[in-house]
């Protein structure tokens, strides 16, 4: 089978360059990362899947919720201090076999999560499911796009105040908006999404977070560009970054005024706006395991947490503590 968009082709690469790398060389990337930082919390967690793409806190049930790739569904991680958890598998979708999980994003006043489906490899399936945080029984699972569409991959999600979904597609440049119950009320366009269109350009626009004033942050990860989306009127401006967050993936909302990009090197950067973001800087950095991959960050108890792409029987959601940009190597 050919494959035919350069996303799953720089994914595919990644996983046979990482495959590549000597035992011996993983072993003192691993020694050096974990013994440089004893004071940190580094869950190790054992599973059988080697890719594991995003990773989210759910603070009502204790866990750690993890969308499984290739299995196409959820599995949760408990927080232990000791030993290494196993997986737990949730809920695997079955309207969407031969599909992976991607992003997701737990919406704790509704007691629900939401995920994110896509077609890795032809790019004709996407879609986002909601389930329920207590039985993972499906409340709706809308397409988005399918055969007779054009070519898409839909990455992540985020939720806002009304319960209204919006999926990012990394492809194509433009987010679909879900409503609460599940029905396709829009897609959301503009020039400034879709304007990068470079050889180079392998995904686009990826990580995307609510802001409780009424608008989305996103990221393109090849254009090192941050948008804001307003939910309202969909007008789209891009906010003016000081600082690279050129390689930009999955996105955690700290506070109003914070941001965390997960990325692929280095695994973090911290971003802050005074201006209710129409302006920001990168203002810290977090280098994790290079050979891991950071692709997603989370917020519990108050602290960062990074979950990372490639793992293997051994996959670790890493405390994230940032250098000052100053003295960030």
């Amino acid at each position: 089978m050919a494959i035919r968009c350069c996303s799953c082709r720089s994914t595919l690469l990644l996983l046979l360059l990482v495959s590549a790398v000597p035992i011996s060389i993983i072993v003192s990337l691993e020694h050096a990362t974990w013994t440089s930082s004893p004071n940190r919390h580094h869950l190790r967690y054992r599973s059988l899947g080697l890719v594991r793409e995003c990773a989210k806190w759910d603070a009502s049930g204790g866990r750690f919720l993890v969308s499984n790739f290739f299995g196409g569904g959820l599995a949760e991680v408990s927080d232990v201090d000791v030993g290494a958890p196993a997986e737990r598998t949730l809920m695997r979708e079955p309207d969407v076999a031969g599909n992976v999980s991607l992003g997701l994003v737990v919406d704790g006043g509704r007691s629900r999560v939401l995920v994110v489906f896509s077609d890795l490899f032809r790019h004709r399936y996407a879609a986002v499911g909601a389930y329920r945080l207590d039985n993972f029984e499906r409340i709706f699972l809308t397409r988005l796009s399918g055969p007779e569409d054009e070519t898409s991959f839909a990455d992540d999600v985020a939720v806002d105040s009304d319960g209204n979904a919006y999926v990012t597609d990394a492809k194509r440049n433009k987010i679909w908006k879900v409503g609460s119950g599940g029905a396709l009320s829009s897609v959301i366009r503009s020039p400034l999404l879709e304007r990068r269109k470079e050889w180079y350009h392998l995904v686009g626009l990826n990580g995307i977070v609510y802001h409780p004033n009424g608008y989305l942050l996103v990221v393109h990860t090849d254009g090192g560009d941050l948008f804001r989306v307003d939910t309202s009127t969909e007008e789209v401006t891009q906010v003016d970054v000081e600082g690279s967050i050129l390689g930009g993936d999955g996105l955690e909302l700290l506070s109003p005024t914070k941001i965390v990009v997960a990325a692929f090197r280095p695994s973090a950067r911290l971003v802050e706006s005074s201006d209710d973001w129409r302006t920001a800087t990168v203002t810290g950095t977090y280098s994790g395991p290079l050979h891991r991959v950071a692709a997603a960050a989370t917020a519990k108890d108050g602290k960062v947490y990074v979950s990372h792409l490639f793992g293997g029987r051994s996959h670790v959601i890493s405390e994230a503590v940032f250098s000052p940009l100053s003295s960030a190597k």
